[in-house]
């Protein structure tokens, strides 16, 4: 099984405060042992946003931690597959660019993938199984 991670749950766990951080990390930890495999994935857009604010910010520490947390996973490159399928998602489910990115950069990646977010939005999108972070 794949658990691929928006970039919202990857920024809870690396940068969020504790009850977001605390959510995001059980949340990945209880689909984890529910497997006897598990890949995490991230989409391309998910590098480029996460890293985004250390660099702006000069923040070298959250830089290195985001870059050996991406270099041990499974990267979905933003292809012309993931592009098409994103286009389509964005005109049938009326999402932003960006999400129509996330969510068919994980329905490409795998049939068998829990997209993991905080954001209920991608639940509208057929074929795609949302695992939401709740907190609170």
């Amino acid at each position: 099984m794949r658990l691929f991670l928006d970039a919202c749950a990857l920024i809870y766990r690396f940068e969020g405060a504790a009850p977001f951080r605390t959510a995001a990390t059980d949340l990945m930890a209880q689909l984890s042992a529910q497997q006897a495999t598990v890949e995490l994935a991230v989409s391309r857009l998910s590098v480029l946003e996460c890293r985004v604010k250390p660099l702006r910010e000069g923040h070298t520490a959250l830089l290195k931690r985001y870059d050996a947390f991406f270099a041990a996973v499974h990267i979905v490159e933003l292809s012309a597959e993931v592009v098409d399928a994103a286009t389509f998602l964005r005109a049938r489910h009326g999402l932003k660019t960006p999400d129509a990115l996330q969510a068919a950069s994980a329905l490409v990646a795998s049939d068998r993938t829990l997209f993991v977010t905080a954001d209920a939005g991608f639940a509208k999108v057929t074929g795609l199984d949302v695992r939401l972070i709740n907190v609170g």
